[in-house]
């Protein structure tokens, strides 16, 4: 069992289900049927893993929520104030239906299902359940694309040990090593600077940094290399970092690192300086495209500008173009420009930003410079 549960405030919790009920009742369903993931850990504080075992929250319209649980793996929801948020836990054993018991919960038959739950669940819960079914996620995206003041905090905290990081990475960046050496020594020190765990590490040498997905690979890091670091993971309470920077070892070896580069901070800086309530999602990522455009690099630009984060490391809201959803206080996302040019080199720069009532706040704090790092 992998049941993560995190620091739990039982009001917050309590909040929570009362505004997931009430947005079931508006979207109008009969129950939300919730999977183990970010939506359980955002509704109950425990995360948990889906097995081939059903784990389901049944969050009823009129009525108390229901925990259906294997009896093998309750204990590791023993720590979730099942008492205190007026959560009924069912467990049941092989052999048992559990699919029978989320239908014995629910006062209809119109569900909406989490948008992550496995399909060998899914559709199990169609035959059994019957009546119509929805995805849970348009129902629980707006309660979770508003972060309230201690998801800000988790935020901060994230966004504070990730810079810590980024500030040693002249300890492990040296010609003459492999990006997944420089991996492992940042993956360790993202866990030794208080994360839970290394959710992705990106070193991206030389032509490698035109690869925006670039993972790690055995490419030996060489004098002149622009690299692209991009990393993140969560902290104990869930919430995720998410950070880029770029490092260049010794003189850049393309004459026009340093050009191209200052266009990449003009646009950057643009994007986090247009985020204020009431600015549309779109306009922050134009805000950034219409830069690299204007410079000649618009076709090297070729991923949204921002994604939303918190007990994911992406989800609503995704600033890009064609997005008119409006900026609203508590929304959490990266803003993170890039050129590629394949072949050669690349860059991004990556900060997760909050929209507060009159402005933008930063959790990452580190410059955007690119950075020498001696040879």
């Amino acid at each position: 069992m992998s049941t993560q549960v995190g620091p739990v405030d039982v009001d917050a919790l309590r909040a929570r289900l009362d505004r997931a009920t009430a947005a079931a009742s508006i979207a109008g369903v009969d129950a939300l049927l919730i999977a183990p993931g970010s939506d359980l850990r955002y509704l109950l504080g425990a995360g948990g893993t889906s097995f081939e075992r059903l784990t389901c929250l049944v969050v009823p319209v009129g009525g108390a929520p229901v925990l259906v649980v294997p009896k093998l793996e309750h204990p590791g929801y023993a720590a979730v104030p099942t008492d205190e948020l007026g959560v009924e836990v069912v467990t049941w054993v092989d052999g048992e239906d559990p699919y029978a018991l989320v239908k014995k919960a629910l006062k209809g038959n119109r569900t909406a299902v989490s948008d992550m739950m496995p399909a060998l669940h899914t559709v199990r819960l169609r035959d059994v359940v019957g009546g119509e079914q929805v995805l849970a996620g348009p129902v629980l995206r707006e309660l979770r694309m508003r972060k309230d003041a201690a998801e800000v905090a988790a935020l901060r905290e994230a966004g504070a040990a990730i810079d810590r990081v980024h500030a040693r990475m002249a300890e492990w960046l040296r010609p003459g090593r492999t990006e997944a050496e420089v991996g492992a020594d940042i993956a360790a020190a993202i866990v030794a600077e208080g994360h839970v765990l290394a959710e992705f590490v990106i070193v991206g040498s030389g032509p490698n940094g035109a690869s925006p997905h670039h993972d790690l690979s055995d490419r030996v890091i060489e004098a002149g290399d622009v690299v692209v670091v991009d990393i993140g993971g969560p902290v104990a309470e869930g919430y995720h970092s998410d950070s880029t920077r770029d490092y260049v070892l010794g003189e850049p070896r393309d004459a026009d690192v340093w050009e191209t580069y200052a266009v990449l901070q003009a646009a950057q800086r643009a994007a986090v300086d247009a985020v204020r309530p009431g600015v549309t999602c779109a306009a922050v990522d134009a805000a950034a495209r219409d830069i690299i455009a204007d410079a000649g690099f618009g076709e090297y630009f070729v991923h949204r500008t921002g994604h939303g984060i918190g007990l994911d490391v992406h989800e609503d809201p995704y600033i890009v173009g064609g997005n008119d959803l409006p900026i609203e206080p508590g929304m959490a996302f990266s803003v993170e420009p890039g050129i590629y040019l394949p072949g050669r080199w690349g860059a991004r720069i990556e900060d997760i930003v909050i929209a507060t009532a009159d402005g933008v706040e930063s959790v990452n704090n580190r410059p955007h410079e690119l950075v020498v790092l001696p040879t």
